[in-house]
C-alpha cells in the first residue's frame, strides 16, 4: 500500500477567532474523512484500512456549556438570596408580633392590677366609713343611755307583785324596766350589740362573754373578775323564775361556768355568744342558762 502525502505550503496569517478555528477544524475533519473513503476504494488486493473519526467538542459548545452553568449558578444564587430574604422578613415579623403581644399582655396585667388595687382601696375606705359611723352611733347611744341611767340612779328595780304579796322579777314579764345601776349595765350591754366576738376581747369593738359582762358592770362602778367561772361565784344565786335586769346568767356549774351573759328584762339576755353571731340580744329560750346570780 502506497501513501501519497501532499505538501501544502504554510503561510502565517493573522490569529483567527475561536469560532473560525472551530469552522476550520470541522472542514479539516471532513477532508480527512474524504481521503479515508478514497483509500478504501483501491483494488481489493489492497489492505482495508478502517479509520474512525472522533468528533471533538468545539470551543463554541464549551462556551455555551459554561455560559449555561454560570447562568444556572447565578439563578440558584438569586433564588437562595431571595429565600433567605423572605425567611429573614418572616423571622422579623414573628419577633415583632411576639414583642407586641408581650407588651400588650403586660399592659393588660398592669391595668387589671391597678383596677384591683383601686377596688380594694374603695372597699377599705367604705368599710372604714361604715365602721366609723357604727362606732359613732354606738357612742351616741351609750351616751344617751348612760345619761338616762344617771337620772334614775338610786331608784329600785320595778317588780311584779306575786300572788303571796312579795315582789319578784319575772323572766317572762315585758314590763320590767331597769333603773339605777341595773339601767347603766343594761344600757351598756345593749349598746354593744353588733360588735364582734373575739376570744379574750375586752372592747371597745370586740368582746368575749366575760369581757362584756365585766365592762358593763364597770359602768355601774362594780369591779368583777375577768373570767366567767369567777364572775358566776359573785353575789347571790337567784332562781331563773325570779330574774331582774342586770342579773348575770351563767351556763355550766356555778363554780365552773363556761359562759356568761346579762339579763336585760323582758325575758331576754345580751351576750357575746360566738364568732358567728358576735354580741346579740336573744330570748332565754334561745339558749336556756343553767343559773343566775345577783350582784347588787
Amino acid at each position: 500500500m502506497s501513501h501519497t502525502t501532499a505538501h501544502i505550503p504554510s503561510h502565517r496569517k493573522p490569529r483567527r477567532s475561536a469560532s473560525k478555528l472551530s469552522l476550520r477544524a470541522g472542514v479539516a475533519g471532513g477532508v480527512l474523512s474524504t481521503i479515508a473513503v478514497a483509500g478504501a476504494a483501491t483494488p481489493a488486493s489492497a489492505e482495508t484500512v478502517t479509520e474512525t473519526t472522533l468528533e471533538m467538542p468545539t470551543l463554541a459548545s464549551i462556551d455555551v456549556d459554561i455560559a449555561s452553568a454560570v447562568s444556572a449558578s447565578v439563578e440558584a444564587s438569586q433564588q437562595e438570596a431571595l429565600h433567605q430574604d423572605l425567611a429573614a422578613r418572616e423571622d422579623a415579623a414573628l419577633q415583632k408580633a411576639a414583642k407586641d403581644a408581650k407588651k400588650a399582655k403586660a399592659e393588660a396585667e398592669r391595668k387589671a392590677e391597678a383596677e384591683r388595687a383601686e377596688k380594694a382601696r374603695a372597699e377599705k375606705e367604705a368599710k372604714a366609713r361604715a365602721d366609723a359611723e357604727a362606732r359613732a352611733s354606738r357612742d351616741a347611744q351609750r351616751t344617751a343611755l348612760a345619761q338616762t341611767a344617771s337620772y334614775s340612779a338610786g331608784s329600785t328595780v320595778s317588780s311584779t307583785p306575786t300572788s303571796n304579796g312579795t315582789s319578784a322579777g319575772s323572766s317572762s314579764s315585758s314590763s320590767q324596766v331597769a333603773t339605777g345601776s341595773a339601767a347603766a349595765i343594761v344600757a351598756f350591754a345593749r349598746a354593744q350589740i353588733g360588735d364582734a366576738y373575739v376570744s379574750g376581747g375586752t372592747g371597745p369593738n370586740s368582746w368575749d362573754c366575760s369581757g362584756l359582762v365585766q365592762a358593763a358592770y364597770r359602768q355601774a362602778g362594780i369591779d368583777l373578775p375577768r373570767v366567767s367561772s369567777s364572775q358566776s361565784m359573785r353575789g347571790t344565786e337567784v332562781s331563773l323564775s325570779n330574774l331582774q335586769p342586770g342579773d348575770i346568767l351563767y351556763w355550766g356549774g356555778r363554780s365552773s361556768s363556761y359562759h356568761v351573759a346579762i339579763y336585760v328584762g323582758g325575758g331576754n339576755f345580751v351576750g357575746a355568744q360566738n364568732s358567728s353571731t358576735g354580741v346579740v340580744e336573744r330570748p332565754l329560750s334561745y339558749d336556756p342558762p343553767s343559773g343566775a346570780v345577783r350582784i347588787f
